[in-house]
C-alpha cells in the first residue's frame, strides 16, 4: 500500500468523524463554529443550534466524499487521487464559505 491510500482514509475517518460528532451533538458543538462562539448570548438566541449543527455535520460527513474516491483513483494512479481529493475539498470548503456569508446577511 502506498502513503497516499493511507493518507485518504486517514482524511475520511477525521472528517467523517468530526461530522458525525456534530451531527449528534444536539447542538453542544456549536461553540466548535468560528464566529459562532463569538457572538453575545442575545444574538445566539437568534440561532437554532441543535439544526445549526445537524446541518453543517451533514456537510462535514458530506466533505469526506472525495477522500474516498481519492483512495480509489490512487490505487491506479499514485497520488492523482489524493490531488483530486483536496481539489474537490477546496471547492467545496469555499461553497460553505460562501454559503454561510449569504446566511448571516
Amino acid at each position: 500500500m502506498n502513503f497516499y491510500i493511507f493518507f485518504d482514509v486517514g482524511m475520511v475517518i477525521l472528517i467523517f468523524i468530526i461530522g458525525y460528532y456534530f451531527y449528534k451533538s444536539n447542538g453542544k458543538a456549536a461553540n466548535f463554529l468560528s464566529g459562532y462562539n463569538m457572538k453575545t448570548d442575545e444574538e445566539r438566541k437568534k440561532y437554532d443550534e441543535k439544526e445549526m449543527c445537524k446541518a453543517y455535520g451533514k456537510r462535514m460527513m458530506a466533505m469526506s466524499l472525495p477522500f474516498i474516491v481519492g483512495a480509489i483513483i490512487d490505487t491506479r494512479l499514485n497520488g492523482i487521487g489524493c490531488l483530486i481529493a483536496w481539489g474537490i475539498w477546496v471547492i467545496m470548503f469555499i461553497l460553505l464559505l460562501v454559503d454561510r456569508h449569504k446566511r448571516e446577511r
